[in-house]
C-alpha cells in the first residue's frame, strides 16, 4: 500500500466511526476549521479548481522532490473537503501523484454525505494536483 492509499484509509476509518450522515457531515466541517489561512495573495482566478460550485483555490510547492499542497475554499464544508484532499496528497512524491487513480469520494464514502456538485468539486481538486504533478519537473 503506497502512502497516498494509506491516508485515504486512514480518513476512511475515521469517517466510518460516525454512524450518520450529519455527523460525518458536521466532522468534515470541524476538519475545515484547521485549514491554515490562505493568504489573499494566492486567492488569484490561475489557482481557481474547475468544477466547483463554491471557489477553492489550489496551491503547490516543492520540496526535495516531493509536492506540498495549500488551499482553502469559501464555504465551510467545502473548507474540510479541502483539508482531506490537501492531508491525502500533500508530501507526496511527483511519481506517487503523476499515479493516482483512485475514485477518492467512492474510497472514502463521501457519496452519501456530500451533494453530486461537491463530489465533482473533489474530483476538480484532484484533476488539479495531478496537472500540478505533471507540470513540475
Amino acid at each position: 500500500m503506497n502512502t497516498i492509499e494509506k491516508r485515504v484509509q486512514d480518513i476512511k476509518e475515521d469517517l466510518d466511526f460516525f454512524d450518520d450522515e450529519l455527523q460525518k457531515y458536521e466532522y468534515i466541517i470541524d476538519l475545515g476549521k484547521k485549514l491554515p489561512e490562505l493568504e489573499e495573495k494566492y486567492k488569484v482566478p490561475e489557482n481557481i479548481v474547475h468544477g466547483c460550485t463554491s471557489q477553492v483555490w489550489l496551491i503547490v510547492e516543492k520540496k526535495d522532490d516531493k509536492l506540498y499542497f495549500k488551499g482553502t475554499s469559501d464555504a465551510v464544508i467545502v473548507k474540510g473537503l479541502v483539508y482531506i484532499i490537501l492531508n491525502i496528497f500533500s508530501d507526496s512524491s511527483i511519481e506517487e501523484l503523476k499515479e493516482v487513480d483512485m475514485d477518492i469520494v467512492y474510497e472514502l464514502g463521501l457519496s452519501e454525505v456530500i451533494t453530486p456538485n461537491r463530489q465533482s468539486g473533489v474530483i476538480g481538486m484532484i484533476k488539479k494536483i495531478k496537472e500540478y504533478a505533471l507540470s513540475i519537473n
